[in-house]
């Protein structure tokens, strides 16, 4: 694990594509771009009081991932930016053939011209796929998404799991981008690496549980696609599709996770999967931690619902995004539904989180 200064922001990453090249990419130089130029990141904001766009399960392509971009846009013509976060399944339906796949441009970068801040990256189900679209099972596959931070100014994965503190100097919130997937994928790796039990998950358990321990932001919140608690179709890791007998397939791993390691640890869980927008309560499950997903910026799971966990919003229908407003003493969350058709953004629900402030041990 190595932890630098890059661009406003304090980066911990384990490096997959070497640490010279992501942090020759993240400072914007000695990185070739895929036409050889040099590269320069956008950079990240050195200011206390952010502005995070959230979006999840957006790479499409289609008509309501231009329409929630094109949403966010207006939104942000009148107030500043400061960064974006991506939850998962960027490149549907089977993820990227390689670094240089032209679906980044068309299911990413066309898309999000304009919203020209650094974008926090996730890897999804789908961006891992082997044979069924979103089987999770050619885990491999997602290096190819690692190896675009290369060549993207926007796109910000210089590893599969990585944290980012902002601003760098004295963070009042640290973003934890984790990696979920060799816990639920339809075709579980018994052995090796990508076992759940083997050397990647190992030593991404114990960077995690370090890196929560030792951070000193205000806020500290988890990123990752599938949730800990859900009330849409996919369901609360553990029972995830319904699924009683295959722990990968249902999420139990998932779910001994988070409770070992994260809940009660960082203050919002964030995820996507879910082609919804929930903001869900703290529970004793979930040791205080809110669970907010926002998968609706691609795809809509079109009024389907699990309605079993309190929730102080959820929306089951809509396309849409979520803004988090985060200062050293607050932490307030916005949800905005989008009409595809128009593009245009309706603030629908407004939730300040640091209301009900959870011990974070």
């Amino acid at each position: 694990m190595a932890d630098d200064r890059l661009s406003g922001a304090r980066v911990s990453r384990r490096a997959v594509l070497g640490g010279a090249l992501a942090a020759g990419a993240a400072l914007g130089v000695g990185v070739g771009s895929a036409a050889g130029a040099p590269l320069s990141k956008f950079a990240f904001p050195t200011s206390s009081k952010l502005t995070v766009l959230v979006t999840g399960d957006a790479g499409t392509g289609g008509e309501a991932q231009y329409a929630v971009a094109a949403a966010a846009r207006k939104v942000f013509a009148s107030e500043p930016l400061s960064l974006a976060i991506g939850l998962g399944d960027n490149i549907y339906e089977d993820g990227a053939e390689t670094a240089s796949d032209d679906e980044f441009r068309t299911k990413f970068e066309e898309p999000n011209a304009g919203l020209d801040v650094p974008w926090l990256m996730a890897l999804g189900n789908h961006d891992n796929t082997l044979l069924i679209p979103g089987d999770g099972s050619w885990l491999s596959k997602g290096d190819r998404e690692v190896a675009y931070h290369s060549l993207s100014r926007r796109w910000w994965m210089p590893s599969r799991y990585y944290s980012v503190a902002l601003p760098a100097d004295e963070p009042v919130v640290e973003f934890f981008v984790i990696d979920t997937n060799p816990l639920c994928s339809y075709v579980p790796a018994l052995l090796g690496r990508w076992s759940a039990e083997g050397p990647y998950m190992t030593e991404q358990k114990a960077w995690l549980r370090r890196a929560l321990a030792a951070s000193t932001a205000r806020w500290k919140i988890v990123c990752s696609h599938h949730p800990y608690l859900n009330n849409g179709p996919h369901g609360d890791a553990g029972a995830y599709d319904g699924v009683p007998l295959l722990p990968h397939v249902n999420g139990t791993f998932v779910k001994q996770w988070f409770e070992a390691d994260i809940c009660g640890r960082a203050y919002v869980l964030l995820a996507g999967h879910d082609h919804s927008q929930q903001i869900l309560a703290p529970t004793a499950a979930s040791k205080g931690s809110w669970q907010v997903i926002s998968g609706a910026a691609g795809k809509s799971v079109d009024g389907r619902s699990h309605a079993t966990n309190e929730a102080h919003y959820q929306d089951f229908t809509n396309s849409g995004f979520m803004v988090l407003d985060v200062t050293g003493d607050s932490a307030g969350l916005r949800v905005y539904t989008v009409d595809v058709a128009t593009a245009e953004p309706t603030l629908a629900y407004r939730h300040d989180l640091s209301r009900d402030l959870p011990s974070q041990q």
